[in-house]
């Protein structure tokens, strides 16, 4: 088990995070509050737009999910409009691809390697710039 300790104020491993107070005792400073984000043997997942990420799943994950055993879907540099009749999850085993909501001037951008999961009812436009092969699953 892999172990880190800084200034005796952190003690991090693969499984836990511990903090400690990174003042003496004797001190009349205030307290200053640290945040860490540690990342053990899974992945994080993100949401932004509404569409849910998580970059390089563990095949663990996968394996869980099926993925492999769901239909696969594949197309060409484009641009087009759509609309997710059911909430959609996808695994991308390649590309490159810009998706933004209808209405919004900003977009998400999901690539190969990435567990992707769009909600029932939104509406976007993909804008595919490197050719896309993935798994996917409604419902």
């Amino acid at each position: 088990m892999a172990s880190l300790c800084v200034n005796n104020s952190f003690i991090f491993n693969t499984q836990t995070l511990h903090k400690r107070s990174f003042l003496p005792a004797t001190t009349n400073r205030r307290r200053r509050s640290v945040t860490i984000a540690a990342e053990s043997s899974s992945s994080m997942a993100t949401e932004k737009l509404g569409i849910k990420i998580e970059k390089n799943p563990p095949e663990s994950t996968l394996t869980q999910l099926g993925v492999r055993n769901w239909p696969k879907w594949s197309c060409p540099p484009s641009k087009f409009p759509w609309t997710y009749s059911d909430k959609e999850t996808c695994y991308l085993l390649e590309g490159k691809v810009k998706v933004t909501p209808a209405g919004s001037k900003e977009s998400v951008e999901i690539g190969g390697g990435d567990l992707v999961e769009f909600p029932k009812g939104m509406s976007c436009t993909w804008d595919v710039s490197v050719g896309v092969d993935k798994h996917y699953n409604f419902g």
